[in-house]
């Protein structure tokens, strides 16, 4: 980039301010395709400074991984809380970085670094890899590798600020980290699960990322590994989408996590949980504590992490923590609309001129709305019919009751869980087809009654579970293994809310929240 112009420091400035200045510089003049491309989003200068105050360590000799550094402001900031409050002496960085287009800031960065440091007589040394972190050290994920045995360099603290972008499965680095992908995965999580073993016991681990590997089963390999290697001590969670990285237009709902490398899991460790709309109020954070147990069970199957940030989300979650009824345990399954539309393409038409023993309905998830299936609604390239043929019959569904649940909720939603009923009769049809981006609910042998369809419909679509799945889903997809996980409350109260709506004859969503408020709250 031979735009490239060396910034004049100012008198006593903080190398995390001059890191942050020829941030700014370069967000200017960079090209912002390359820099979606590379998922690079710079961190504010609140956000690193309150990052790097997360620290605790109190060695005099210190070493620093910043696996994914961009002008190393998260690194400056740790180092000078290491030095100005924890008296560190020796600071050996290292910091990764694969876009060439930045080396020239790095350099520039990491050097005023170097300079500030030797004036506070503070013996530092650092080392720029000009390398994919991920292929590079992606052996450690091996479960064979005892790393403390082997040779392999551990740190005393990681800090990251991550790269974020989804991979394809053929992806070098996604087959480098197969042991913790499923589906397509996201870069970071690969930087968190490498980081977590590349750390001294004790060591601290630092990032900033998005909530999304929290649940879902594309980060359920992922949760396995790290959190049976690090045990939470501080979350902070931004409760707005769009402000965290505002100067990069990110939309992203994030969290600062801190944990210590640990070779047992203390389940009732203490945890803080704070939050912040965005990174301009992080000063005022809420504050709640946890044991480690009450926002993860690392025992668990799916080892979901709990974010409650207030009053009422941790009332919500013990209340929901009290039951131990769920789907599986009333006998109803969960799966994903089977129609895959660009593979299913060539039976799907827009109206089936009443020929319901040759087209089917097919339901896709802009037929869902809140408890009314509403059908049909013509969309380009959304046909509302499927072709039922020998080829296609194994994509349909028998026609019986059915809860249908959006698997994606879109940033115009209000509510994450957007569920309609279905009921046989609307059609004389013997099989139906619900396209991919939609979840059903069923009974596998025999039907759903109309007042469980309607009683658990109701609680889908309520602010009640509405809200708990915010605490653990941080992302707009719904998946199939998180609803079977989720707990609900006991069968006979799902049926009297189900009855209680069908005489009622109103399904708003009001009249619903009044009577789950009524009967749970």
């Amino acid at each position: 980039m031979d735009s490239f112009k060396i910034l004049k420091h100012e008198i006593d400035e903080l190398p995390s301010k001059f890191a942050e200045r020829l941030g700014i510089q370069y967000s200017k003049i960079g090209k912002r395709d390359l820099k979606k491309l590379n998922g690079q989003f710079f961190t504010p200068i609140e956000i690193s400074t309150m990052m790097g105050t997360l620290s605790n360590y109190v060695k005099n000799s210190i070493s620093i991984l910043d696996p994914g550094c961009g002008m190393s402001i998260l690194s400056c900031s740790l180092i000078e809380h290491l030095i100005l409050k924890r008296n560190a002496k020796s600071i050996e960085l290292i910091v990764y970085e694969t876009d060439n287009e930045i080396y020239k800031y790095l350099e520039c960065s990491l050097t005023y670094l170097a300079n500030w440091l030797k004036s506070n007589n503070i013996d530092f040394s650092y080392n720029i890899i000009l390398k994919d972190f991920v292929l590079e050290n992606s052996h450690v994920l091996e479960d064979k590798s005892t790393l403390f045995n082997e040779g392999i360099k551990l740190f005393d603290i990681i800090i990251s600020n991550p790269p974020y972008f989804k991979l394809p499965k053929e992806d070098i680095r996604t087959i480098a980290t197969k042991s913790i992908v499923n589906g397509h995965p996201n870069i970071y999580a690969m930087f968190m699960a490498i980081s977590s073993r590349l750390l001294k016991k004790e060591g601290e681990l630092i990032f900033i990322t998005p909530r999304s590997f929290a649940s879902g089963s594309y980060f359920k390999l992922f949760r396995e590994k790290f959190f049976n290697k690090i045990e939470i001590e501080k979350v902070h969670v931004f409760v707005s989408r769009d402000r965290t990285f505002k100067r990069d237009k990110v939309l992203q709902e994030t969290i600062i996590i801190k944990g210590i490398r640990k070779e047992t899991i203390n389940q009732s460790a203490r945890v803080r949980i704070t939050s912040s709309n965005n990174y301009k109020d992080i000063n005022f954070e809420e504050q709640k504590n946890f044991k480690h147990n009450e926002i993860i069970d690392i025992n668990s199957k799916e080892k979901i992490l709990h974010l409650p940030s207030n009053d009422n989300e941790e009332n919500i979650l013990n209340m929901f923590k009290k039951w131990n009824g769920n789907l599986k345990k009333y006998d109803i399954n969960i799966s994903t609309g089977p129609v895959v539309a660009f593979r299913n393409k060539k039976w799907i038409i827009e109206e089936s001129i009443n020929q319901l023993e040759t087209y089917v309905p097919l339901f896709w998830l802009h037929n869902v709305k809140q408890m009314a299936l509403e059908w049909p609604i013509f969309k380009k390239d959304k046909g509302q019919f499927i072709n039922k043929t020998d080829e296609s019959l194994k994509t349909l569904l028998p026609n019986k009751n059915y809860i249908l649940l959006r698997r994606f909720s879109t940033k115009d939603d209000k509510q994450r869980l957007i569920a309609a009923p279905y009921f046989c009769n609307i059609t004389e049809s013997e099989y139906i087809g619900v396209e991919n981006k939609v979840n059903y609910i069923y009974r596998k042998y025999g039907h759903l009654d109309r007042n469980e369809i309607v009683g658990l419909c109701a609680l889908l679509n309520s602010k009640l579970f509405d809200t708990y799945f915010r605490i653990f889903n941080g992302n707009v997809n719904v998946s199939a293994s998180e609803l079977r996980e989720m707990p609900f409350p006991p069968y006979s109260i799902i049926k009297d809310i189900g009855d209680r709506i069908i005489l009622s004859n109103d399904y708003s969503t009001e009249h619903l929240n009044k009577l789950i408020k009524e009967l749970l709250i």
